[in-house]
């Protein structure tokens, strides 16, 4: 049975999605099936891994809503082992159709309960917000990782996602625990970068991350060709950061790293084919970037 964890923070801008589709394909690349949901309306996961969300027929929505079964919706992408359940615009009128259904809170556990066996690790991208499809995807999960960005409105945001937390355990997932907090768009150049690094660890220390995600042009390029990082450019600082988040998740989750058995679909997705690209080595998981205050 796979790991589901809910990548969330209620702050925008912070790299939840750039979390999500470059830890999950370095996840998929160390050969562990891998999942991403996309439960942001934005649908930026979806585009980051190569699909155009205004042709998605079957989402996110369409399963929360019943309206089809989650493996219906599953699409593989241009990365071995790694799928995705994609998202569109639809999703906006998902929170209020939820509201009259039974269940609310559970509608995408339920869901994942079909493909759970087939997966390592399930990755779902919520989006900014801490309404009824964060809610949902805290729910299923077993865990939530919390990407923080490297500035002091990020530690207000941190507190308040902490006690949303300790909520959900009382009513909806008492096992949910807290995957760890990653401090993402860090320049170490920067005294305010290093000043909010040295806060973030005074005060979370025991969740934080030892790996941090760097500010890199090419983690910010990517998206644009379709791709994960690692597929636009493996030798770089970001694609390196997210080989040792990776890692980091393994080693902390060795009881879900049997890998399974899965199918394969026949439908494939669209990549742009222009842009570097690198072959991936997995000489690159030693070149990791650590957390020091």
């Amino acid at each position: 049975m796979g790991k589901i964890i809910a990548i969330a923070n209620q702050k925008g801008g912070v790299g939840k999605t750039t979390t999500a589709i470059n830890l999950a394909a370095s996840l998929a690349v160390m050969e562990h099936p891998t999942l991403v949901v996309d439960m942001d309306p934005q649908a930026n996961g979806t585009s980051g891994l190569g699909f155009d969300p205004r042709t998605v027929v079957l989402s996110s929505y369409e399963v929360l809503i019943s309206k089809a079964e989650l493996e219906e919706a599953i699409r593989p992408t241009e990365v071995p082992n790694l799928d995705l359940v994609p998202s569109n615009i639809h999703l906006v009128g998902a929170e209020i159709e939820l509201l009259n259904l039974d269940a609310r809170e559970r509608r995408l556990a339920r869901a994942l309960a079909a493909v759970r066996d087939q997966y390592n690790f399930i990755l779902i991208d919520c989006p900014p917000s801490l309404g009824l499809l964060t809610v949902n995807a805290m729910t299923a999960a077993n865990s939530v990782l919390i990407p923080v960005q490297a500035e002091y409105f990020a530690l207000e945001g941190l507190g308040q996602l902490l006690n949303t937390i300790k909520k959900l355990r009382r009513h909806h997932n008492p096992n949910l625990e807290i995957e760890g907090v990653l401090l993402t768009l860090y320049d170490a150049r920067l005294r305010l970068s290093r000043q909010v690094a040295a806060d973030i660890k005074r005060y979370f220390s025991p969740y934080l991350f030892k790996t941090v995600s760097q500010r890199n042009v090419r983690i910010a390029e990517a998206p644009s060709f379709g791709k994960p990082v690692l597929m636009f450019d493996s030798t770089c600082a970001g694609a390196r950061n997210y080989l040792a988040l990776a890692q980091e998740v393994l080693t902390k989750n060795a009881s879900f790293q049997s890998r399974p058995l899965r199918r394969r679909k026949p439908a494939s997705a669209s990549f742009s084919s222009s842009g570097p690209t690198h072959s991936f080595s997995s000489s690159s998981i030693s070149d990791s970037t650590a957390y020091s205050a």
